[in-house]
């Protein structure tokens, strides 16, 4: 049984970009993976496309053809031609085998908002033996207005409403968030999506033009109701509107939000191990599906995660130290592969190769190999034929 992840999410979210480096990391691990581009204003892809939506219909065919559409029209036409012409698609995917697919989807909102040709698609390929989950990609800088997290929450329970299948939703560019204006809150208060009556202050503070920062929301969180009460300002006029907004998803508890940094290998296993147990993949049968290696029943099994207060101390709080320890793990990574290397090349080496080595062990003072490495002393070895000279520092 073939599974397959289906991102969407509004331009900029890094959808694109997520399906590059997802693809990467599941040829890393072993999981054959094809990648099928749905989005034909998509004409730039930085990864493999096993099968392209291009190739069935373009979006500047249709912007120049008789129907005349702008881009946001035309991207709307091309998927209902994809929806109606859905056999191009089936018979592409059977070339497919059973490769876990991921499936990048165009970016404008009202295909998994309200318009029925995306969805369509997406219950078509269920019936073809898939097991789908929805992958709702955000661009984490919505975090730091009030308003456009609103704005994000709202999007996102209504395409959970719409596409009506296993659904996560993911902050993308997690690793920028140091560089934008500071957070209200706490990552976890985001993420979770619990409490928001506290998000009230910050936007009528943020229609006035006066933006809350962390330090006021946390001297209002010790402050008891009753005080809060007597100090508060007139609330704006769109007070109770932001009110029954914040009711209406939290009544309907259904968004939460895992993270993402898409160069961070242990950001991707977490997030791919979150997928894997809401698509089913993770429970599936310990001789593996298709294409099962050893490392993916051990990560099936093992806990990798990662919580949302470590993503806060690796990006926000502690970045620095840890990108630190980051780079001095690759150094010594490197040391150890240069000085495997040198031994490799110094186990083959010819009789004049080892007196050179001698020599300078006894002018470092001998001891071993080890004080070659410390001594300073550059050792020149013989190069190979047709190699380039080469010299090599101890």
């Amino acid at each position: 049984m073939p599974f397959a992840q289906l991102v969407i999410g509004p331009p900029g979210s890094g959808k694109s970009t997520y399906c590059d480096g997802m693809h990467q990391f599941m040829s890393a691990i072993g999981r054959r993976c094809s990648i099928v581009n749905l989005d034909p204003a998509n004409d730039k892809t930085t990864y493999p496309a096993a099968l392209d939506v291009r190739d069935l219909v373009t979006l500047d065919e249709i912007m120049e053809g008789e129907e005349a559409l702008g881009p946001n029209g035309g991207v709307l036409y091309a998927l209902e031609e994809l929806e109606g012409n859905f056999e191009w698609l089936e018979q592409g995917l059977r070339g497919l085998g059973d490769d876990y697919v991921i499936f990048d989807c165009p970016g404008q909102v009202e295909l998994f908002t309200h318009h029925g040709s995306l969805r369509n698609i997406f219950f078509r390929l269920q019936k073809l033996g898939y097991r789908l989950v929805v992958l709702h990609l955000t661009d984490s800088y919505v975090l730091t207005e009030p308003s456009m997290y609103i704005s994000a929450l709202l999007l996102a329970l209504r395409s959970m409403l719409q596409m009506d299948l296993p659904h996560l939703n993911v902050l993308t560019k997690i690793d920028n968030l140091r560089n934008y204006p500071p957070l209200t809150f706490n990552l976890d208060f985001y993420t979770e999506v619990q409490d928001l009556e506290y998000l009230l202050p910050a936007l009528d503070a943020e229609r006035s033009g006066n933006s809350q920062t962390p330090e006021d929301s946390n001297q209002e969180a010790t402050t008891s109701p009753e005080k809060r009460k007597e100090e508060a300002e007139p609330p704006s006029k769109f007070a109770a509107l932001n009110r029954a907004i914040i009711d209406l998803v939290q009544d309907f508890s259904l968004v939460g939000f895992e993270t993402l940094a898409v160069e961070d290998k242990q950001s991707m296993a977490s997030l791919l191990k979150a997928i894997d147990r809401a698509s089913g993949y993770a429970f599936g049968a310990k001789d593996g599906a298709a294409n099962d290696s050893v490392w993916q029943v051990a990560m099936r099994d093992s806990g990798v995660t990662m919580d949302v207060r470590d993503v806060q101390e690796r990006w926000i709080d502690r970045r620095e130290e840890f990108d630190e320890a980051e780079r001095e793990g690759w150094r010594e990574e490197g040391r150890d592969w240069r000085e495997g290397d040198e031994e490799g090349a110094g186990a083959g080496a010819g009789e004049e190769d080892r007196m050179d080595v001698d020599e300078a062990m006894m002018a470092g003072g001998g001891g071993g190999a080890a004080n070659v490495r410390d001594s300073g002393i550059k050792i020149v070895r013989k190069t190979p034929p047709h190699a380039p000279h080469k010299t090599t520092g101890g």
